[in-house]
């Protein structure tokens, strides 16, 4: 989108409300509950595999959760192979975790507007549900 300011056009960047799934094209929980969540109409949808996410993202994601570790996954194999359970991870270590390894990353991540739905609980996913086709 552009604006004229004073005889020159200057782009300007708008903010649209987001609407956003980050998800797992390989995780069968991921499929299910985007085809449950249908329609999606102006979803846009990131399989975190192919197309990792970014700080900034990540930022986006903590800016509505308020936490990195809402956003981290306690379940992923590498969270046990790594034994850091017995660590006192800080907020930090969760955001640094999650950037370097997409597994860490809990999901989905429904992002509607300025609401965010995280993990794959039945209340959660009939929350963003709810939002979304309201």
């Amino acid at each position: 989108m552009f604006y004229l300011y004073y005889g020159e056009t200057v782009p300007i960047e708008v903010s649209m409300p987001m609407k956003k799934i980050y998800h797992l094209s390989s995780c069968s929980t991921c499929q299910r509950i985007i085809k449950d969540l249908q329609p999606l109409t102006d979803f846009e949808l990131q399989d975190i595999k192919s197309e990792p996410i970014t700080t900034s993202q990540l930022e986006e994601m903590h800016s509505l959760s308020n936490s990195y570790e809402a956003l981290f996954s306690k379940r992923a194999v590498l969270y046990r192979e790594r034994n850091l359970k017995e660590q006192n991870l800080t907020e930090d270590d969760f955001k640094d975790l999650i950037l370097e390894q997409y597994t860490f990353l809990k999901r989905p991540v429904i992002i509607v507007d300025d609401q965010i739905f995280i993990g794959n609980s039945k209340k959660v996913v009939e929350a963003a549900k709810k939002a979304i086709h309201s």
